[in-house]
């Protein structure tokens, strides 16, 4: 068992998601139990066939959230490493604990187009640059 499913944090998520897993169990014997009353219905029973799915999505949820946890510090499926200049402009801490998140930097901006080459997006790019040295010229 890895020490990081036994912080304090996961203790607490471990018991959430056991008593939402069990009270589903729980609400799934009562509705088929109403569903078979005198006063029972078909949505009774339609309520006693949901509650598993929810007990099992919950389940779902809980290995999804365990693995992720596990996997966040290794590197991405690309083999990208951050450089160390992206991670001394990036010293925010994650909330898990203190460790940086890398955060994708801001791709450079694209070549400009030429008339020649659209004249479409060149007048719109044109257009766009008029309305930003509008918005800065109004001070907003």
């Amino acid at each position: 068992m890895h020490r990081r499913l036994l912080t304090t944090r996961w203790l607490l998520l471990h018991v959430l998601f056991l008593v939402a897993t069990i009270a589903t169990g729980f609400f799934t014997v009562w509705q088929w139990d109403r569903a078979h009353e005198a006063g029972g219905s078909f949505q009774n029973l339609g309520y006693a066939l949901q509650w598993p799915l929810f007990g099992a999505f919950t389940i779902f949820l809980w290995i999804r959230m365990i693995r992720m946890d596990m996997h966040a510090d290794t590197p991405s499926a690309e083999g990208v490493e951050p450089s160390p200049a992206q991670d001394a402009d990036n010293p925010a801490p994650d909330h898990r604990g203190g460790r940086r998140v890398n955060r994708p930097l801001v791709p450079p901006p694209a070549p400009p187009v030429d008339s020649d080459e659209d004249p479409d997006l060149a007048a719109y790019n044109r257009y766009l640059a008029g309305l930003d040295a509008a918005e800065d010229r109004s001070g907003s």
